[in-house]
């Protein structure tokens, strides 16, 4: 199985909190809370969050100015929730960095809806197939298949290769490729990917045949990309 995707929340009404937390779990997500934005700062970093849901009115400041701060340091989505439907407060928001506004009291099927449309416009992998003819990746079902041939293939290797596939055509540097396979950094994080890189060009037999290729670019990026149709 693939690893869950990884959603912050910011809320200082425990009761919300709580709720929210149960039902994001039971959808399969894996949830960080943090009650004040002092305790957001230190899950920040222990926690690579694929997406972060974010009260405005917090006991130790605003969700707009952490926002700001937030964009120094992530790209992960922003949701904000708040009991503010001003057009003037939802343009601050989103002037700040976020990426959608929602407000209290709402919808948690709504809210679950804006969650995966954001966590889909971010790449992040939460389920499903993702299919790049002749190539389809099964996350769920833990299979690939190149041009009609079962792909025998790690669950990492998988994963892996389900991250270049989504973004087939486009540089990934090391770092974001183990931030959206791993899901989190690592020193040696090059290291690794080569590795796991070098096991699937032999069980993808990435040659000069193939409809593929997976380059590295020699600055710690890779591109896979369709070469052959």
């Amino acid at each position: 199985m693939m690893r869950k995707a990884k959603i912050l929340m910011v809320e200082d009404e425990t009761d919300v909190l709580e709720i929210n937390r149960e039902y994001f779990e039971g959808k399969g997500y894996e949830i960080i809370c943090a009650v004040t934005l002092s305790q957001a700062r230190m899950e920040l970093e222990e926690y690579t969050p694929d997406l972060i849901l974010l009260d405005v009115m917090m006991p130790d400041g605003t969700g707009w100015d952490f926002c700001a701060e937030l964009r120094k340091k992530t790209n992960a989505p922003i949701i904000f929730l708040t009991c503010r439907d001003e057009n003037e407060s939802v343009v601050k928001g989103l002037l700040q960095g976020g990426d959608d506004y929602v407000v209290k009291p709402y919808d948690l099927n709504v809210l679950s809806a804006r969650v995966a449309a954001q966590l889909r416009r971010a790449g992040v992998m939460t389920a499903g197939k993702i299919e790049l003819p002749p190539l389809m990746i099964d996350l769920l079902a833990g299979e690939a298949i190149l041009d009609g041939e079962h792909i025998h293939l790690t669950q990492k290797e998988l994963q892996l290769l389900g991250c270049f596939a989504l973004f087939a055509g486009r540089r990934l540097s090391c770092k974001e490729i183990y931030q959206r396979t791993w899901g989190g950094t690592s020193s040696g994080t090059s290291k690794v990917i080569a590795v796991h890189v070098a096991n699937l060009r032999k069980k993808l037999k990435l040659d000069a045949n193939s409809f593929f290729e997976l380059k590295n670019t020699g600055k710690e990026e890779y591109i896979f990309s369709k070469v052959r149709y």
